[in-house]
């Protein structure tokens, strides 16, 4: 009697322990899947052109009162850029023009601008593919620098060349996980209008 009692008591601990050991897997494999496909997520970067500068011999200028109206439409647009929190971080080169144009947003978003050097375009993309995957990231380069950054990253090997006055692009490169990269060109602030062709 004693040794049956003994024998189904042994039983229930197996039985207790196996289900235990069911839950403590199941909830590792959760663990594990949760963080793979966040770490996996898809990578936002966001390219824009610093705003307006003003005519100026000087190879540091300031922004314009065009530029600084453009800074306040780019902090509009960029402050909920994501619905959740907006952009995780930014990148500009040490020009004033460019500091300039995203100093507003950073105070607002409390970010730290991170500057990187505008002729090493491809040691930037890696800085910002390794510490920011599945983020949203905004960097503000130039006209000479802004199609280059996206070629270096394979997300466009037809970006347009940007003209001298040309300070409305907007370049949104998604980067999933898996699958191909997806470029948009969106326009802000006040169109840029060619010159006309001379005839």
């Amino acid at each position: 009697m004693a040794n049956a009692k003994d024998n189904q008591d042994q039983r229930r601990k197996q039985r207790r322990r196996r289900r235990i050991q069911i839950i403590v897997i199941y909830t590792a494999i959760a663990i594990g899947l949760a963080w793979f496909f966040e770490s996996q997520a898809t990578t936002t970067i966001i390219f824009v052109r610093h705003a307006d500068k003003v005519a100026s011999a000087d190879s540091d200028p300031r922004l314009s009162e065009a530029g600084e109206r453009r800074v306040a439409e780019l902090t509009r647009q960029m402050l909920y850029a994501d619905v959740i929190q907006g952009v995780d971080a930014i990148y500009a080169t040490p020009y004033r023009r460019s500091q300039l144009t995203v100093q507003p947003l950073a105070d607002a978003l409390d970010l730290p601008i991170n500057t990187y050097d505008a002729s090493d375009t491809e040691e930037v993309l890696e800085t910002i593919l390794k510490r920011h995957k599945g983020k949203v990231i905004l960097v503000v380069g130039h006209s000479n620098t802004v199609p280059q950054l996206m070629y270096d990253l394979g997300a466009s090997k037809r970006v347009p060349p940007i003209a001298e006055d040309e300070y409305d692009n907007i370049y949104v490169v998604a980067i999933p996980w898996f699958g191909k990269t997806k470029t948009i060109r969106l326009r802000y602030g006040e169109p840029y209008i060619p010159a006309p062709v001379p005839e």
